[in-house]
């Protein structure tokens, strides 16, 4: 795609400015967070396919639809990023550096209305647990997973358009280790039209703020019916599984509504390259473990297929 953009026709990705050896560290340590988040990502997905029990259960439909989208959302910055901290070419050209804005942001978005679906699911078991059966049936669950691929996807298509066809006269380094909004309006011509920041403003608050508040008020209602109509031993499971729910809500949602209800707010840019940082890559390699750690569903699945596996094994070693 060809874009106007005044007399900058591509970008340097600042990155991390540390020493030869704290680069090489990052490198390292970024590399194995990646692999790691990949292959625990890539795991809950297998578990959920080849487990006959698991593959019907709505909330397991979502969490495995949900890995994949965190493969997809941190393969989105981090292959780039560790490609950066090994070599000093660090430019971007100006439509991969768009590019990569609209997918970050799209995937971003498309993980806010995963959570929201996933609230929901817990809302319709706990609150509504004689009907939930027939409502999240697996093909609604799919319903869910495509609205949430859709809406994610559409909802920044006009803001990173319209921002894409500001002028930009230069510099063109941006002060970060991927093409985020708050550095790349930093560097176009002013004055600055409103429309782009309108539309980008509006668009964070309505996916960001509009998700947090389904999320809270769902979860809010199961904490009611729980203390309402619960005995204690089924209370205390609820509540932990609802624990780690609000755990994962809660790491993605702090530090994505501090950096993107004010995108043009001025901010320290190594504050908001931790915070990036945090929600990019750590939050992929965390909720896999957070929603599975003490899941007695996920390690009894574990475990059958480690003995469909020992007998397979068996079986060939027999003949």
């Amino acid at each position: 795609m060809e874009f106007t953009n005044g007399t900058v026709h591509e970008f340097i990705l600042l990155g991390f400015q540390v020493g030869q050896l704290q680069r090489l560290l990052l490198l390292v340590f970024f590399t194995l967070l990646y692999m790691l988040a990949m292959a625990e990502n890539i795991t809950i997905i297998t578990l959920v396919v080849l487990d006959t029990h698991l593959s019907r259960l709505p909330m397991y439909i979502l969490l495995s639809n949900f890995s994949w989208l965190e493969i997809c959302y941190v393969s989105t910055t981090m292959p780039r990023m560790l490609l950066d901290l090994a070599l000093s070419n660090k430019i971007i050209s100006f439509s991969s550096c768009f590019l990569q804005f609209y997918i970050f942001f799209s995937l971003g978005s498309t993980e806010c209305f995963f959570l929201s679906s996933m609230a929901l699911d817990r809302y319709l078991a706990i609150c509504h647990p004689l009907r939930y059966p027939q409502i999240m049936s697996p093909s609604f669950c799919y319903v869910l997973v495509t609205a949430s691929w859709a809406l994610g996807f559409l909802a920044y298509i006009v803001p990173v358009t319209l921002i894409s066809m500001m002028s930009f006269c230069g510099p063109n380094v941006i002060d970060h280790f991927l093409c985020d909004p708050g550095p790349i309006l930093a560097l176009a011509c002013p004055p600055l039209p409103n429309a782009p920041l309108s539309s980008l403003v509006f668009m964070d608050v309505v996916v960001i703020l509009g998700n947090i508040l389904f999320a809270v008020l769902s979860y809010i209602s199961v904490i009611v019916t729980l203390m309402k109509n619960s005995s204690k031993g089924n209370r205390a499971k609820s509540f932990s599984t609802i624990s780690f729910h609000l755990l994962v809500v809660t790491l993605y949602y702090g530090p994505a509504a501090g950096i993107y209800i004010k995108p043009g707010g001025e901010t320290d840019p190594n504050v908001t390259k931790i915070v990036t940082l945090f929600y990019t890559a750590i939050t992929p390699f965390l909720n896999p473990m957070i929603y599975c750690l003490r899941n007695d569903q996920v390690k009894e699945a574990l475990c059958r297929l480690w003995r469909r596996k020992a007998v397979l094994l068996k079986r060939k070693v027999t003949v």
